[in-house]
């Protein structure tokens, strides 16, 4: 199986597959999973081609990284690209009491986030990473969630990345927020290869293409979007869907209701639609998909590669469910 057709993260020659995977579901995200269902999840996204895989301290404190180092340590190295993330550092709780699901995260509580920016913390970031992943070296590495600690992060942060990727340490570096305004300054203000931006380029939220988008192509940066399903509700529009990590507004439950039901009319599906959508933008290099499971997997696999016909498009946009604007597959970006 080929698999995902592949782009380039930056200059530096990173490479990527279209789709990729996020690993934050294998940090017990919300729910406990078992290690071998996790490494199962791993192997499925290996069968079905892809070869970009996305970790962090902050998923499961550390979990996330130990299991997807585990499922990779014994993969050609060269064949795949992994990132991780620095801005949280892992302290141990002496007494640990309770689980982490104040974080999200159904792990016991045996550390703490430190929140720490520095040139000093970032390092410290990677090496412990490496330890947790059980591997030499990570391709990529993002700022993880600077929101509150700007001046930190551009000033100590980010120059720190660029110590790293100097040395050759990294080949690409940038950051991974949930919001548009800080991650278009990093395009504009740094010398970033990506920036991830998670929830705001989908079919029910395209505030990236205000700013962020444009100055990404303008600048060459690649654009990594993760949460295409906007944490489930673009997946399945059900009692209970979740958006942005809380319970979906009724509106929005509405308008993926309505996506959904054209994209039935059009004998294609709401995640074959949702994962279409972010690639049609120039900016945008891979679409990041998180999955639990081997099942879950195959099914984005299976409907990545899914033809979504032109006319749902025109139909989405017709019905005020997507602006005239928009890129959308098909077109010419120009």
């Amino acid at each position: 199986m080929s698999g995902p057709a592949r782009r380039t993260l930056g200059p530096g020659g990173v490479e990527v597959t279209e789709l990729s995977f996020g690993a934050a579901a294998l940090g017990n995200l919300y729910a406990p999973i078992g290690d071998e269902e996790a490494a199962a999840a791993i192997d499925a996204a290996w069968d079905a081609g892809i070869r970009y895989f996305d970790t962090a301290p902050h998923y499961g404190i550390g979990l996330s990284e130990r299991r997807v180092g585990q499922a990779l340590r014994g993969r050609d190295r060269s064949a795949y690209t992994l990132s991780t993330k620095a801005g949280r550092l892992l302290e141990p709780v002496a007494a640990p009491v309770g689980d982490d699901l104040a974080h999200g995260f159904a792990v016991p509580a045996t550390h703490r986030r430190v929140w720490d920016f520095s040139a000093d913390g970032v390092r410290r970031s990677l090496e412990a990473s490496l330890t947790r992943l059980g591997l030499d070296r990570v391709d990529v590495v993002y700022l993880h969630d600077p929101d509150d600690h700007a001046e930190q992060a551009f000033r100590e942060g980010y120059p720190a990345l660029e110590r790293l990727r100097a040395e050759g340490v990294v080949g690409a570096i940038g950051a991974g927020m949930n919001q548009t305004a800080m991650l278009t300054r990093f395009v504009r203000d740094t010398d970033a290869d990506a920036v991830l931006c998670a929830g705001r380029y989908t079919l029910l939220d395209q505030s990236a293409l205000t700013e962020l988008l444009p100055a990404a192509h303008e600048h060459g940066t690649a654009v990594v979007i993760g949460g295409v399903f906007n944490s489930g509700l673009l997946a399945d529009p059900g009692p209970g869907a979740t958006y942005d990590y809380t319970t979906a507004p009724q509106a929005l439950v509405d308008r993926a209701r309505r996506l959904q039901a054209t994209a039935k009319r059009h004998g294609t599906t709401l995640r074959a639609a949702a994962l279409a959508f972010p690639l049609a933008h120039p900016a945008v290099t891979t679409v990041l998909v998180g999955a639990r499971s081997a099942h879950e997997v195959r099914d984005a696999a299976q409907e990545f590669t899914a033809a979504v016909p032109d006319g749902f498009w025109k139909e989405a946009r017709a019905e005020g469910l997507l602006p005239v604007g928009v890129p959308v597959p098909g077109e010419d970006p120009a």
